[in-house]
């Protein structure tokens, strides 16, 4: 069972301040039942694209064992957080600058 921690934007866990919903996945081929305070929705679609990106990983890798296939995934998928970030961080300077 995973349990998921999800930090408001105010720094604080809202997991302890919401009621916890479990809602069970599949990804990868593996069921997974997932405890958190997002909404059912919500986490089936982080799963989602957590499948989607293994399945795309492992389409160009097919070598790679399940171990190296999550942590490929996990760094591909926070690359691209990294990089939406930046791009939010850019936007929001320009947004600012015109005021």
């Amino acid at each position: 069972m995973i349990y998921i921690r999800i930090l408001e934007r105010n720094g604080g866990l809202s997991l302890l301040n919401r009621p916890k919903t479990k809602t069970n996945v599949d990804i990868y081929g593996q069921q997974y039942s997932i405890i958190g305070t997002e909404s059912t929705s919500h986490v089936r679609v982080v799963a989602s694209i957590v499948d989607e990106k293994m399945r795309e990983i492992s389409s160009k890798n097919p070598s790679l064992d399940i171990n190296k296939l999550a942590v490929l995934t996990a760094v591909n998928i926070v690359h691209e957080y990294i990089k939406l970030k930046e791009d939010y961080e850019k936007l929001e300077k320009q947004i600012s600058e015109k005021d």
